[in-house]
């Protein structure tokens, strides 16, 4: 019994993430306010390695994405019962899948379980790091909703495909 996953649907939510980024951080969006609450300038931004940050914020979406699947798709704590080969598992775990192997596997589903990994998850974290740095709430509230809405989305992907 194979888990119903579609083997795209991580480079996807992670391709998503940086389109998210793109607009979120637009200057038309939350990006002037963002640049002022972070002490970003122009000039820094000019300075960075374009390719480098792109391309590590992409490795980086794709292993927040393989986590994010555990948590948006329930059919993965099924197959952690069975030591997570479904090959050796008994026969009641083939009738388990085939009754609910995509149970609760929508979009909505998984962008309700993203929104919650972004309120109780990197929420916090942000919340956390901006007080030792000393970064006001607009700092906060705008980085962590970026991952709110980011991590919604990631979830609607990997639990609706």
């Amino acid at each position: 019994m194979e888990m119903p996953i579609n083997p795209i649907a991580i480079p996807i939510a992670a391709v998503a993430a940086l389109v998210v980024g793109f607009i979120w951080y637009n200057p038309k969006v939350f990006g002037n306010a963002w640049m002022q609450a972070s002490g970003m300038t122009e000039e820094k931004i000019k300075g960075g390695n374009m390719s480098k940050i792109f391309g590590l914020a992409l490795f980086f979406a794709a292993l927040l994405a393989v986590q994010l699947m555990q948590m948006t798709n329930h059919q993965w704590g099924a197959l952690g019962m069975v030591g997570g080969d479904p090959t050796v598992a008994l026969p009641s775990f083939e009738a388990f899948m085939a009754d609910y192997g995509t149970a609760y596997r929508t979009f909505k589903h998984g962008a309700f379980h993203g929104t919650l990994a972004g309120i109780f998850v990197a929420l916090p974290i942000i919340g956390t790091n901006a007080l030792f740095e000393r970064k006001n709430a607009k700092y906060i509230f705008i980085n962590a909703g970026y991952w709110i809405v980011t991590l919604a989305v990631m979830g609607a992907i990997l639990c609706g495909m």
